[in-house]
């Protein structure tokens, strides 16, 4: 991006957990889903901080980034990561992306795929034409408490008991000025009247870099099929009884597999 203004900083925000030696091993890079932010990630990076060092970032209008000069589209999302990594003299990372993070995260792969290391993608988008257009429309415009409980209820699993704290921090997220705007025209761009653009699927196989695919069953915003016969050289993790946010339904998993991919004991 060229068209930063000098206010802004010449990288996304983010929050870098690291208690470890940085020179050991490169760092994992965690990126959030639609209308969420970084703080997604705090029980991860906590959970990963004994091993590696992880940065959480807030993708383009989301979180801090709220203001961010460009937002839209994975793609724009992703080249507003790349110069983030560049900027910070990132040169070797693993990739971990939930949801719109992951089709970022593979984006980010595939235009520079000698920086990354990994993929780590939680029930990532693009990986089939099938996303619930409807629910994450009203999800971008839902302001009260109440509202979007209801809504939040449907990105879990049916059995996950949904923290209260949730609902209430996604609805304060929309009170700030401009929010509710900014996602809904950055859903009006992921998706493309009812359905969603394609991540060229082959061409990720192809990169030599472990990739792991993360789904739960109870997937109600991309459906689990959307992981079967991906090509056998990705390595493809479904779990019962999960719905669309492995990463805080089943966190210990996740965290092992995060870890595994990177290739840290």
């Amino acid at each position: 991006m060229t068209d930063l203004r000098p206010d802004f900083p010449n990288h996304l925000p983010f929050h870098d957990q690291n208690t470890v030696d940085p020179g050991e091993n490169a760092p994992v890079i965690l990126l959030h889903g639609f209308g969420g932010d970084r703080q997604t990630w705090q029980n991860t990076q906590t959970a990963l901080s004994s091993k590696v060092r992880s940065l959480a970032f807030d993708l383009p209008g989301h979180g801090q980034a709220l203001d961010w000069p460009r937002i839209g589209n994975a793609g724009i999302a992703a080249k507003a990561v790349a110069q983030s990594l560049e900027h910070l003299a990132l040169a070797k990372v693993h990739l971990v992306g939930h949801s719109m993070g992951g089709a970022v995260a593979a984006l980010v792969a595939l235009n520079d795929p000698e920086r990354v290391a990994s993929l780590t993608l939680l029930a990532p988008g693009g990986f089939g034409p099938e996303i619930n257009h409807r629910l994450l429309r009203r999800y971008a415009t839902t302001s009260d408490v109440e509202g979007m409980e209801v809504l939040l209820e449907q990105f879990f699993g049916w059995e996950f008991r949904l923290p209260k704290f949730l609902a209430k921090t996604a609805a304060d997220s929309r009170a700030r000025p401009g929010a509710t705007a900014t996602l809904e025209a950055i859903v009006e761009e992921i998706i493309d009247g009812t359905v969603q653009k394609t991540l060229p699927r082959d061409e990720l196989a192809a990169l030599k870099i472990p990739i792991k695919v993360i789904w739960g069953t109870q997937d109600r915003v991309l459906p689990t099929r959307q992981a079967h016969k991906l090509p056998g050289i990705v390595a493809t993790h479904i779990f019962e009884r999960v719905g669309h946010m492995p990463h805080l339904e089943i966190p210990k998993e996740v965290t092992r597999l995060i870890l595994q991919n990177a290739g840290v004991n």
